[in-house]
């Protein structure tokens, strides 16, 4: 009984499921497109053009020594090979019949990418350090120097004061005071670092302010660029008749990127710096990069292609052949990347993890000095175990590479900051990187001092083989008249070298004295009948004449060049009163 209710239920179950007695559906062939040169065709297409998307976009050199062009190619073959298995219908049963698939219709594709892996896996073993040490010791050669006979000494007038985030703050408030271009432009963050008309200048071009203002002055092009004079901070808005066309702000054909990769698709190229020649004319230096040590290792600068900002007109030079007025071909990190094989695989490889005799590195910061008609990337040398201390360093040509290193034990750049900083403690002031500068043939840093708004307050000068010894100044002037005379107490240089040169003297009647005291020390500002308007300023500790002066004295100033003074403050040397 029980049998024939659970038959009877089954088949009472069976009428009023509709889906019970439906036959299955037969498994449906998967059927490729088209003929196969037609699939071809279509696989072809569609790579070519994700191919031209990317290429544009990512702008990979076409070069064998550039990792972006193994990924682009790659990246190629695996588009190919997935349009192929698409437009033949993923046909096969199976993890066999799959696989067997894959192969027949990706056999190129596959082919390419093994061998160009195959080529970046070889090419970058014969690269390894481990094996080429030598090599890339002697990427950068590097000779002794005499830092008093080739460094030359300059007057304070001289001395670029200006680091890269005070030229920043005045690039910014001068565009800000001009009413045609505030509202459509801003500054670059450029702020190059050139020689000049024989002057040291940072120079910087203006970018559109968004899109909609790019669409609105593309096709007159940036109206100017901005020249600061890191002596005097004076900052020049230099107009153009032409406007800039090619930077690296600007969009499509005219980003300067893309234009370098379109005319020189096999080139690699380093960062591009904003130059001008002795004309005034703008100019994007950008330097080639070309891999000397297997494949991908060994990275130096074999040339550059100077590229007019307003035409568009581009040159290729090799290193030899670079113009005289180009002053950044080596980047400053590139050379630093050198010197560091050049000091840590002095002795081999395994020296340089076991043992590490004679071992020396870079330290952590980079300044630039003018020497000459060139601008010279310097940078401290230390040893490979971390002291705070110095052993020398180099100075090397940013548009030839010549290299040169300079013995002398002392503070790394960061110590002497903290000892500038100390000086003034009280006043909680900043150091900048410091300048390595020539005053009376000793290596000194100089460095600006600035408050919490990133204003210069005061600058500061320390000796780099004896930086206990650190003088502070007001002005440039007055700081390096503290540091002379500090040198002389000290007997690094006699009494003659604390005057410069160029002392001149006046002679006039006291109509005015004033005092102030500077870090303990009493300062006089005296003002002669005969000079309205300047004051020479004087420390007691320097003269102590100035104590004994009354006004209506007679007196004989000695001083530097007025034609040469910031301000109406001049540093005086000496003060004699007359009988």
């Amino acid at each position: 009984m029980n049998d024939n209710w659970n038959k009877a239920g089954f088949e009472a179950f069976n009428r009023q499921n509709p889906f019970a007695n439906r036959p299955q559906r037969a498994k449906k062939d998967r059927k490729s497109i088209g003929s196969p040169l037609g699939r071809t065709a279509v696989n072809l297409l569609v790579t070519l053009v994700f191919g031209a998307i990317y290429y544009y976009v990512v702008l990979p050199p076409i070069n064998l020594k550039a990792s972006e062009f193994y990924v682009f190619v790659i990246l190629l073959c695996a588009v190919y090979a997935f349009c192929a298995m698409l437009t033949s219908g993923f046909q096969g049963e199976g993890v066999k019949g799959y696989f067997s698939f894959v192969k027949k219709q990706c056999r190129i594709p596959l082919i390419i990418t093994v061998g160009l892996l195959a080529t970046a896996i070889v090419g970058g073993i014969l690269g390894w350090q481990l094996f080429r040490a030598k090599d890339y010791r002697e990427l950068l050669q590097v000779d002794p120097g005499d830092f008093a006979a080739e460094v030359e000494e300059i007057s304070f007038d001289q001395i670029p004061m200006l680091d890269a985030d005070s030229a920043k703050k005045l690039g910014n408030r001068k565009l800000g005071e001009l009413a045609d271009m505030v509202s459509q432009f801003e500054v670059a963050d450029d702020y190059t670092q050139i020689n000049y008309k024989g002057r040291p200048v940072r120079v910087t071009p203006l970018r559109y302010g968004d899109v909609i203002k790019w669409l609105n002055n593309r096709a007159k092009g940036l109206p100017a660029y901005l020249v600061i004079d890191m002596v005097t901070q004076n900052v020049e808005v230099v107009r153009l008749q032409e406007g800039i066309r090619y930077t690296t702000a600007e969009h499509f054909g005219r980003n300067l990127y893309r234009y370098l990769r379109f005319h020189y698709p096999t080139y690699m190229f380093d960062a591009p710096a904003f130059e001008i020649d002795e004309q005034g004319n703008p100019y994007w230096v950008c330097p080639r990069i070309t891999k000397t040590i297997g494949l991908f290792g060994g990275v130096d600068i074999n040339g550059a292609v100077l590229v007019n900002a307003v035409t568009g007109e581009c040159t290729y030079y090799d290193v030899a052949d670079v113009p005289q007025w180009v002053d950044h071909v080596f980047t400053a990190g590139l050379i630093m990347q050198q010197y560091d094989y050049h000091g840590t695989y002095i002795n081999g490889f395994f020296n340089s993890l076991f043992g590490q005799r004679d071992v020396t590195v870079t330290t952590d910061g980079y300044n630039y000095l003018a020497v000459g008609d060139d601008v010279y990337m310097y940078t401290g040398i230390t040893s490979v175990v971390s002291d705070e201390s110095n052993i020398g360093f180099i100075l090397s040509n940013q548009r030839t590479k010549e290299t040169r290193f300079y013995s002398c034990a002392g503070a790394e750049e960061f110590s002497a900051m903290d000892s500038a900083q100390g000086q003034v403690q009280q006043m909680h002031y900043v150091a900048t990187f410091p300048l390595l500068l020539n005053i009376a043939d000793q290596p000194t840093y100089f460095m600006a001092l600035k408050d919490a708004a990133g204003l210069v307050k005061m600058y500061a000068m320390v000796n780099v083989s004896q930086y206990q010894i650190v003088a502070t100044g007001g002005t440039v002037a007055e700081c390096q008249t503290n540091y002379r005379q500090m040198l002389t107490n000290n007997h690094l240089i006699d009494q003659e070298g604390t005057l410069p040169v160029d002392r001149h003297e006046t002679v006039g009647t006291l109509a005015e004295i004033r005092s102030v005291v500077q870090n303990g020390n009493t300062v006089f500002y005296l003002a002669l009948a005969e000079q309205q308007g300047t004051y020479f300023c004087l420390s007691a500790a320097d003269d102590p004449t100035a104590v004994l002066l009354n006004v209506g004295d007679r007196v004989t100033v000695t001083h530097g060049d007025l034609a040469l003074a910031e301000t109406n403050v001049v540093p005086a040397y000496s003060v004699t009163k007359n009988s």
